[in-house]
């Protein structure tokens, strides 16, 4: 078997191609993306590429969002995006192939010390494979230039940041059990996503996006939408779950949480939860009550 056996699989599916491709691959890199494109006949109008983006991700190196601007120049592909893919599918017509690999050089055989892949060809009316495509019909978003552009550069400050989160690989490793917000500004979040972030401090700015990079949000989102995304993640720290369990929470219960994981100082603990806190007012429906111990409480302030 050739060093290349996957890639040669994929070409042979492509190059027979009459009607309409789809490529399903959470990494793509451009120079693997750019070989698809050659390899599908050019009277086939209809390229579909489903991928994931992710700041860390893309400062690691494993996907490239300029396979935007190469989908731009061919003309033929539309790039969409899948926060939560991981399925790799491959579609000429009515013929698939299902397995492991992604459309990068290593995963395809394209250059030396090549993964060990699998790649096994399918019909495209297989129950499974229709799911997949129904699935990600309906959660999408566009994989713009523009906003593979802002991904570019937001990997680029983060890759400059010793203190940013590393990639984190599905089904290989896991996120820190352990995450504390850390802007103290938590209506910066939504400006630096958006790619709003060139009035703000770069020290601020590194914060900024460690927290976007913990919170592992998929980009494209409008700001009603990103809010409820930060809030479901909020509500899921254990350091919250009297709150959410109770409707209200001492600031000093919550304090007193923090210090018994034993990493952090009083001062700091005090510190994070006033981040949180401003978190939760910023994105969720409470309010705060000074009557003995301030709390946090759940629902909109009575007048």
């Amino acid at each position: 078997m050739t060093v290349d056996h996957v890639w040669r699989q994929i070409e042979q599916l492509l190059v027979a191609a009459t009607n309409r491709v789809v490529l399903v691959a959470p990494f793509i890199k451009k120079e693997v993306f750019q070989a698809v494109l050659d390899a599908v006949p050019v009277d086939v109008e209809e390229i579909t590429c489903v991928t994931r983006w992710s700041v860390p991700e893309v400062a690691a190196g494993v996907s490239d969002p300029e396979i935007a601007e190469l989908a731009q120049q061919d003309g033929r592909a539309t790039i969409r995006l899948c926060h939560s893919l991981h399925a790799k599918l491959y579609v000429a017509d009515d013929r698939c192939l299902i397995g492991s690999a992604n459309l990068t050089g290593k995963a395809t055989g394209r250059v030396p010390a090549a993964n060990i892949e699998l790649l096994i060809e399918a019909g495209v009316t297989h129950p499974e494979v229709q799911r997949v495509l129904a699935a990600l019909q309906a959660n999408t978003v566009p994989g713009t230039v523009e906003l593979a552009e802002q991904m570019r550069e937001q990997a680029s400050l983060m890759r400059d940041d010793e203190d940013s989160p590393r990639v984190v690989v599905p089904g290989q490793d896991e996120q820190p059990a352990r995450w504390l917000p850390e802007t103290r500004n938590p209506d910066r979040l939504y400006r630096v996503y958006n790619g709003r972030h060139h009035h703000i401090g770069s020290d601020v700015l590194a914060g900024v996006l460690r927290d976007l990079a913990h919170l592992d949000i998929g980009p494209g989102l409008d700001e009603q939408t990103f809010g409820s995304e930060v809030l479901a993640r909020l509500h899921a720290m254990p350091e919250l779950r009297v709150l959410m369990a109770a409707g209200r929470m001492s600031l000093a219960d919550a304090q007193a949480e923090l210090l018994a994981a034993g990493d952090l100082s009083a001062e700091q603990a005090q510190r994070a939860v006033e981040t949180i806190a401003a978190w939760l007012h910023y994105f969720d429906d409470v309010h705060f009550v000074p009557t003995g111990p301030w709390e946090i409480r759940q629902g909109k302030e009575l007048a």
